[in-house]
């Protein structure tokens, strides 16, 4: 996708994490001139040095509070389970009219824990970019990583319009479609396209990986496409879908509800031989994922046409 350049959007964006996610901003703003300056902050202090050896941040910090300070746009690009500490810990440093957003696949969760720490005059605009790899780490992001896809923002009851506006401009600028949305509704929605086909991966290779009748040697060996494709999705940061899943109770558990009752009715076509049923239903998926196709958001391309630059595949969006 072309994206314009030189359309600076805020003065000074701060990234509070380092990895995949913030790394992919940072390419982004850099590519399209979003910023003057980007400053960041990792726990780590490897994962510091090394992304200001990449260039995607002008300057790193020991402390988040450091890095957020005259920051105009603060992204938290923690784990979800992480975002209440950090939120607490810059809250002094954050100054009158700034945004602070996130890019966490939990909102509800975001708004309850990060919400409390926002001061008077700061912009709180929960955000969720449905973009991501297996990968992880500075060295795993690149700008291109949100080129076309959805960035769903969840802002709370009486956000001011036009930091809103702007914070639409910026995702867009990194070449996003952005759609607004409640924060609860954003969870059940994500809890069916997402989080529990996330959990159903883990479960799946899991059990695979514990059938004594079969070795883990024959697993990998004989592992036909549908299992792979689950094992790359199964790749993705333990930590965070362990932090999703804890802080999306309701969503995934009533999706999973309905899922466990709609396999129980697969399980009774397959023992009675009920064919009709089992067509029906692969039909009706069938045109499922042709309709994502023509929607821009897959294609048919071996490897689902997820390439990164260096033609490695992509998964493990949140």
């Amino acid at each position: 996708m072309s994206v314009a350049t030189g359309t600076l959007v805020y003065e000074k964006v701060a990234l509070i994490g380092l990895g995949l996610i913030g790394s992919s901003i940072g390419h982004g703003i850099k590519r399209a001139g979003l910023a003057k300056t980007v400053s960041g902050f990792a726990r780590s202090a490897e994962t510091r040095a090394r992304a200001l050896e990449i260039g995607f941040v002008d300057s790193v910090h020991d402390t988040a509070k450091e890095a957020v300070v005259d920051a105009d746009l603060i992204i938290l690009c923690v784990p979800v389970g992480a975002l209440g500490k950090v939120a607490s810990e810059i809250e002094p440093m954050l100054k009158k009219g700034a945004t602070i957003t996130d890019v966490g696949s939990v909102k509800s969760a975001v708004v309850r824990d990060v919400g409390p720490f926002v001061p008077e005059g700061v912009h709180f605009i929960p955000g969720h970019p449905l973009a991501g790899t297996e990968e992880s780490g500075p060295d795993a992001g690149f700008a291109e990583l949100f080129d076309e896809r959805w960035c769903i923002l969840t802002p709370v009851p009486g956000t001011d319009k036009s930091a809103e506006a702007q914070l639409v401009s910026f995702w867009e600028g990194l070449g996003s479609k952005v759609d607004v949305m409640d924060a609860q509704h954003h969870d059940v929605v994500l809890a069916v396209t997402s989080h529990v086909p996330h959990l159903i991966a883990y479960n799946i290779v899991g059990t695979a990986t514990d059938l004594e009748e079969v070795t883990q040697s024959e697993v990998v060996k004989y592992s036909a496409s549908g299992f792979r494709d689950f094992t790359r999705i199964a790749a993705s940061d333990p930590t965070m879908w362990r932090d999703v899943f804890l802080n999306n109770k309701e969503g995934v558990l009533e999706v999973l509800g309905r899922f466990s009752e709609d396999l129980a009715v697969l399980q009774r076509a397959i023992r009675w031989g009920d064919g009709d049923l089992l067509f029906d239903l692969f039909t009706r998926t069938r045109a499922v994922r042709r309709s994502i196709i023509d929607a821009g958001q897959e294609t048919a391309a071996p490897n689902f046409g997820r390439t990164k630059p260096d033609g490695d595949e992509e998964d493990g969006e949140a």
